[in-house]
């Protein structure tokens, strides 16, 4: 099959993992289980949706699977969505707390980040200089936070710095206290997306949902993350869902593209 021409693409992540997203949240699936070849590996699977005649690829979990790095998977996916043309990028992501006065099941729309992890060098093919102010679309950001005024009565913050790291595994006591002061949350996704949806010339921004407190903050119980897993599901969905319905494709008030410009190592990747 083909690449399907799309303006608009959902990256899901343990939020909407326990739904059938984006169905559960009223969008229509045209087309399942869709795989394509990459320079990078096959896909991970990819729905083909609609939603008030709006077309989007839906992606399961940051396309992470067994047997395949993250770096890999972040590239499979956005080389997809280059060559289908997507414009505009939602994620969502399950995180943890930094910022002490943050809670479980606090809503926060991330604006800014710091990338901890060792996935570095992850890009398609390095032709463009990328320039990271406003890295965290402040269009998007402001559908996603008048959505999720619409769905959710909870605290909602609509800033704060996200700092990913490599996980699986959760941070140590030491690694929370050293971001401290730093960051408000941190996960595991948002880098590489962030900066290789500016590559592709695309604007991006994250949803993120608190699911436990960082270690040595307070602790956090298994049980009430499993809640959130289960029970938000379709909250986190329709706040995603109606970010896109209200988002033009076009109509960007933003400096998302203007922000990524040619490299000045041409010569380098001429030579390639």
């Amino acid at each position: 099959m083909n690449i399907p021409s799309v303006d608009f693409a959902i990256i899901g992540g343990s939020g909407t993992l326990s739904s059938d997203f984006p169905k559960n949240a009223g969008a229509d699936v045209l087309a399942d289980n869709l795989f394509f070849e990459t320079p990078y590996g096959q896909s991970p699977a990819l729905r083909l949706c609609a939603v008030d005649g709006i077309k989007f690829l839906a992606c399961k979990m940051h396309g992470w699977r067994s047997g395949v790095t993250r770096a890999d998977s972040s590239r499979q996916i956005f080389w997809t969505f280059r060559e289908a043309g997507v414009k505009r990028i939602l994620s969502e992501s399950g995180v943890g707390t930094v910022n002490r006065l943050l809670n479980p099941r606090d809503l926060l729309i991330p604006d800014d980040y710091l990338d901890l992890s060792t996935r570095k060098d992850v890009q398609l093919d390095g032709r463009y200089l990328l320039i990271m102010r406003d890295a965290l679309c402040p269009q998007l950001r402001g559908n996603l936070l008048t959505a999720a005024k619409k769905f959710y009565s909870g605290r909602i913050f609509e800033r704060g710095i996200c700092a990913v790291t490599d996980g699986r595994h959760f941070e140590s006591p030491a690694e929370i206290a050293m971001l401290k002061g730093h960051a408000d949350i941190v996960s595991q996704s948002l880098a590489p997306e962030v900066y290789l949806a500016r590559e592709i010339g695309a604007c991006y921004a994250n949803l993120s949902f608190v699911v436990n407190y960082g270690e040595g903050i307070r602790v956090w119980s298994h049980e009430v993350m499993k809640e959130i897993f289960f029970d938000d599901a379709k909250l986190i969905g329709d706040i995603l869902l109606d970010a896109l319905k209200h988002t033009p494709a076009d109509e960007r008030t933003c400096q998302c593209r203007a922000l990524r410009k040619e490299t000045l190592l041409k010569e380098i990747y001429d030579a390639e």
